[in-house]
């Protein structure tokens, strides 16, 4: 060390440099990959918190659980602000990451890139407040009714089919109200235990499950219809002749399941009642005809 300060003019050989120069870097991990890019890496505090300096966009991706090209496409449709630039490099931050958990939480309630884009735009412009909206949403996502999928096996569907006659499940299968599995031991699917037990109870007051199953699916035409028709009816009356604000909409919400299921089924049993009346003469005369011919035959 001396000899070198008492003369800086003198350079080191070569071999001496390389060597030195050698001593100097850092080993390399054995595991390290040679193409990975310390730059794809946020940048962090000894804590492990992220700093200021944010995410690449393959950090950004890894973090919220989605593709680069997914993220690209977002910031095509405006879905996410554009990226802070250093220089040629991309740079995202706890913004970007939060706005894609969002738009994560948006599709998970079935809503499309447009809608989410235009909720966005809404919560952005200071029209809505994405946290009523969300709660809005969960309620709205409570299910009505405990009528769920079952799957039962052999001995569960024989219980089930107890006392009907045989062929019933061959029967049932062809209308959808039962699926076989292709399993071993056999399972069968019941979409809707509950239409599944109307069929049953229809069967044994006579009515075929063909006939049954035309009805069952002609209630769910026309109930579908008429319930887009009163949620329409409802959303346009929000702010009006009630919900002033989230939380009143919400309270709503949460009190009209039960009310419009009562509804249906005073409503309906009434016309029922009437539709029945009003065929009971026609339905007399056209059994007596069937009669007749059967007589004469």
């Amino acid at each position: 060390m001396s000899d070198t300060t008492s003369h800086p003019a003198a350079a080191p050989a070569p071999h001496d440099e390389s060597h030195a120069t050698q001593a100097e870097a850092p080993p390399r991990a054995l595991d390290a990959d040679p193409a990975h890019d310390p730059g794809d890496e946020p940048a962090h505090d000894p804590a492990g918190e992220p700093q200021h300096a944010g995410y690449s966009l393959t950090a950004l991706a890894e973090q919220a659980g989605v593709p680069a090209r997914t993220i690209r496409h977002y910031q095509s449709e405006k879905l996410l602000p554009p990226p802070e630039r250093d220089g040629r490099t991309a740079r995202y931050d706890d913004r970007h990451l939060e706005r894609l958990q969002l738009i994560g939480r948006l599709q998970e309630r079935g809503l499309s890139l447009k809608a989410i884009r235009d909720v966005l735009r809404r919560v952005e412009k200071g029209k809505l407040d994405i946290d009523d909206w969300l709660g809005i949403g969960d309620q709205l996502r409570r299910p009505w009714s405990e009528d769920t999928p079952e799957l039962l096996d052999e001995d569960q569907l024989a219980e089930r089919l107890a006392g009907h006659h045989p062929g019933l499940t061959s029967e049932l299968a062809a209308h959808g109200l039962i699926q076989p599995n292709d399993t071993l031991p056999p399972t069968y699917l019941v979409p809707s235990p509950g239409l599944l037990d109307v069929a049953l109870r229809l069967e044994a007051a006579g009515i075929d499950v063909a006939t049954s199953a035309q009805v069952l699916a002609r209630v769910e035409k026309h109930l579908r219809r008429a319930a887009e028709d009163l949620v329409e009816h409802v959303v346009d009356r929000a702010g009006q002749g009630f919900g002033q604000d989230p939380d009143e909409v919400t309270t709503a919400l949460a009190a009209l399941p039960q009310p419009s299921l009562d509804a249906v089924h005073l409503v309906f049993g009434r016309e029922m009642e009437r539709a029945l009346r009003d065929r009971s003469e026609a339905l007399g005369t056209a059994l007596g005809k069937r009669r007749a011919k059967r007589d004469d035959a």
